[in-house]
């Protein structure tokens, strides 16, 4: 069986503890898209990590994790990451790497921050991965695949005849040292002996797997409102983010999707720039940073400190529907007990029009939120393993969310950890 976990939302939303959770019962754990511009928090027995493109299967063994060919893969990070987690005493994680998957060039990391250099006021909020510029040149068709780092003399060739137009935008554009080929292919060179002993057809292998019966699970990074199609563009990722990208990102066939987990936060966040309805300031977004997640919302990539807001119903039950959603996962709802009252966002009042579908960006930047305030639970809940044992305001707010998005809770977080899951249905 084929199970994908995706966000509802801007990404953040705990992803990688419900993969981590569902790997426990899984064959093999998929990345298929995006890139080391997100990362999923995980908390366990070994630590607490970051993982940035290491698919969050690592840290059960016997899982085989493996990066799709629709990753933006940083050879150097994946390894570093790799390495990381083995150093602080995770068994060494079985991986492998697709042959179709492209990489994100050195140069790609230079044009993103160049660029958003370029544009200053008017920049993307970019985490200066190299994503956009990663993804523009794999669809002009001037991208590396891994595959290529085996043909030296083509790869050579290549090298020098797409560092001609790049030279002269580094050199022209931003005024900047241009790149020498020579440098650039023994670096590609070092890539290849990292990568060599984990790349494969991962396409076939995970075919044959579904035949055998095994259980795949499909990691998506970040959420629906970043992905490059459905999201608030041009304020998005440069990838598709939903589940149905699952299957061309891993090379498996469409209809071998059969559970879409789309996971919700109990409140909502954000990172970079963006229309976010429901979004609180000052004093009041700081109680609910410092109060979320495990340690605070910091972006696990960059560090910076999390838009905050209420729980967009709107964004929500969009997000909910784009994924295809069989089963929706509630996080992070502990970090709301601090509060004596909890609003959210049941619709929106748009040119004095009030909606509860979610509009295309023009519309997005002039809507205002339409709040309704519920009674807070006002006391920790991390402890607790039975739905039924929480506080009776805080099933309330469960359910009230249940059913404003239209979607049936599952699983329900109330911690960071892997055992800090209630079975709701």
């Amino acid at each position: 069986m084929v199970k994908a976990v995706v966000g509802a939302n801007w990404g953040d939303e705990g992803k990688g503890k419900i993969t981590d959770m569902l790997a426990g019962n899984a064959d093999i754990v998929v990345r298929f898209q995006g890139g080391a511009n997100a990362g999923h928090t995980i908390k366990n027995k070994y630590g607490k990590f970051a993982l940035h493109t290491l698919p969050s299967g690592a840290f059960n063994e016997g899982v085989v994790n493996c990066i799709g060919n629709g990753v933006a893969l940083d050879v150097e990070k994946l390894f570093n990451e790799y390495n990381d987690i083995v150093s602080k005493g995770v068994p060494a994680p079985k991986l492998m790497i697709s042959e179709r998957c492209q990489m994100v060039m050195p140069y790609h990391v230079l044009f993103d921050v160049y660029e958003e250099e370029r544009l200053g006021k008017a920049s993307f909020g970019s985490t200066k991965s190299g994503i956009a510029p990663f993804y523009s040149d794999k669809y002009a068709k001037i991208g590396f695949q891994v595959c290529e780092l085996f043909d030296e003399e083509a790869l050579k060739e290549k090298l020098v005849r797409v560092l001609e137009v790049k030279n002269i935008l580094i050199k022209n554009l931003y005024g900047k040292e241009p790149l020498d080929a020579d440098e650039l292919f023994n670096k590609l060179m070092k890539w290849k002996e990292m990568v060599k002993p984990f790349v494969g057809d991962v396409r076939k292998f995970l075919y044959d797997a579904e035949k055998q019966g095994k259980t795949i699970l499909l990691e998506g990074q970040l959420g629906t409102l970043k992905d490059t199609d459905h999201g608030i563009y041009p304020m998005v990722t440069s990838s598709n983010t939903i589940a149905g990208y699952g299957a061309v990102g891993a090379g498996l066939p469409p209809y071998s999707i059969k559970e879409i987990y789309t996971v919700i936060k109990a409140y909502s966040s954000a990172v970079g720039a963006g229309a976010f309805v429901s979004e609180i300031f000052g004093e009041e977004a700081k109680q609910m940073r410092d109060h979320g997640g495990d340690g605070g919302e910091y972006g696990a990539t960059t560090g910076r400190p999390r838009r905050m807001g209420w729980f967009d119903c709107v964004a929500t039950k969009y997000g909910c529907e784009v994924q295809g959603t069989t089963h929706a996962v509630l996080t992070v709802v502990d970090a709301l007990g601090y509060l004596d009252e909890i609003k959210v966002c049941v619709g929106y009042e748009v040119d004095g029009e009030v909606i509860t579908d979610f509009p295309v960006t023009g519309k997005l930047e002039k809507a205002k939120p339409i709040l309704k305030t519920l009674p807070g639970w006002k006391c920790d809940i991390s402890g607790i393993t039975e739905y039924k044992d929480l506080p009776e305001n805080c099933r309330k707010y469960i359910e009230f969310i249940e059913k404003e998005i239209g979607f049936k809770i599952c699983y329900v977080s109330n911690g960071p950890a892997r055992e800090n899951i209630i079975v709701k249905e």
